[in-house]
């Protein structure tokens, strides 16, 4: 597996993200021990957690003992700590406070590499949830920070703010990204490439729809879901029937390929994988050795229609059409 730099910072990241969310204790400790030793093998070296997954933490922190500084740990912060506690949730300083010490605690650890905010927090201004991260930067506590599941235009203003203020900026954003939600292609991932924002994409086999489950195929097709089969649309069967076909042309399994899939196009985004064990946690990481031809792309893509809708084509449209910018200009974005 190779490695990449987070965002525009020197840390070392593998390509493929290992997901810790399933990892629960009165679990399978050794099965988790042997995903983690699958997933460092590999040449895997980045493990993501959050606050919110039940005893994830906790498993991790002990599975982690002695090697734990051989790994970039993210975990994440927002979601409530106690439903009964208003300020037990949220983007803002004191949540922050008490959720790191705590993760830090069930982690096993004095410092955290890639701290998320879980989820953006209207409630909460972008000012201080940026003063709050940078503070626990320089109290040596977290390394980098990153932001889930925000509209672009918050890490935007977020960034902006840190580069003004001379705060540390967000240098990842995780959020759904799959063959079948292909929404971040709008406004997040443009926005991820043009700011140099590393993106981890979860759900990449869309809750296992993709993993060939439904659709007879793979040497793991059995793997777990979060999807009722009762719900999958049309739309859900064709992309699911593309991922079986290109896998039979390619040698590859369907997971192997929607994985790789969310790699082609653009080379900041690291897909999360998980896994019920490390022979399919194994079968996951193979797809670090798929490549799609433009072909393969093309029967993908395909299976679905997706619009990036206003202004993505409005622009583009600009674009093509002389009038707008004139005869030059297309090659002028081209060189």
């Amino acid at each position: 597996m190779r490695h990449r730099t987070l965002g525009r910072t020197g840390l070392r990241v593998s390509e493929v993200f290992f997901g810790a969310m399933g990892f629960y204790e009165g679990g399978a400790p050794d099965e988790h021990r042997a995903m983690i030793d699958a997933y460092e093998r590999a040449g895997g070296n980045v493990i993501d957690t959050a606050s919110a997954y039940g005893e994830s933490e906790s498993v991790l922190g002990e599975l982690l003992a002695g090697r734990r500084d051989r790994f970039v740990l993210a975990t994440k912060y927002s979601l409530s700590r106690d439903r009964s506690d208003v300020n037990a949730a949220g983007n803002h300083r004191k949540n922050l406070v008490h959720s790191l010490e705590r993760s830090l605690r069930r982690l096993r650890t004095d410092y955290i590499d890639l701290y998320w905010v879980h989820l953006w927090d209207r409630r909460t201004p972008l000012e201080e949830t940026m003063r709050a991260l940078d503070d626990v930067v320089r109290a040596g506590k977290v390394l980098y920070v990153g932001i889930s599941d925000a509209p672009a235009w918050v890490v935007s203003r977020a960034n902006a703010l840190a580069e003004w203020r001379g705060w540390t900026p967000f240098a990842g954003l995780q959020v759904p990204y799959s063959l079948l939600r292909r929404d971040a292609e709008r406004e997040l991932l443009p926005m991820a490439g043009a700011l140099g924002v590393s993106v981890a994409a979860w759900g990449p086999l869309a809750g296992g729809v993709l993993s060939g489950k439904f659709s007879g195929g793979g040497r793991h097709a059995g793997q777990d879901t979060r999807v009722d089969p009762g719900t999958l649309t049309a739309r859900d069967h064709a992309v699911a029937g593309a991922v079986v076909k290109v896998a039979a042309e390619t040698g590859a399994t369907p997971a192997q390929v929607a994985i790789a899939w969310t790699r082609a196009r653009h080379p900041f985004v690291h897909p999360i994988v998980g896994a019920m064990d490390a022979a399919q946690l194994a079968d996951n990481l193979g797809a670090v050795d798929v490549t799609l031809t433009e072909e393969a792309l093309r029967t993908l893509e395909g299976a679905a229609a997706f619009e990036p809708g206003f202004p993505s084509d409005f622009l583009a449209e600009c674009e093509a059409d002389p009038q707008v910018f004139g005869e030059g200009y297309r090659s002028l974005a081209a060189s």
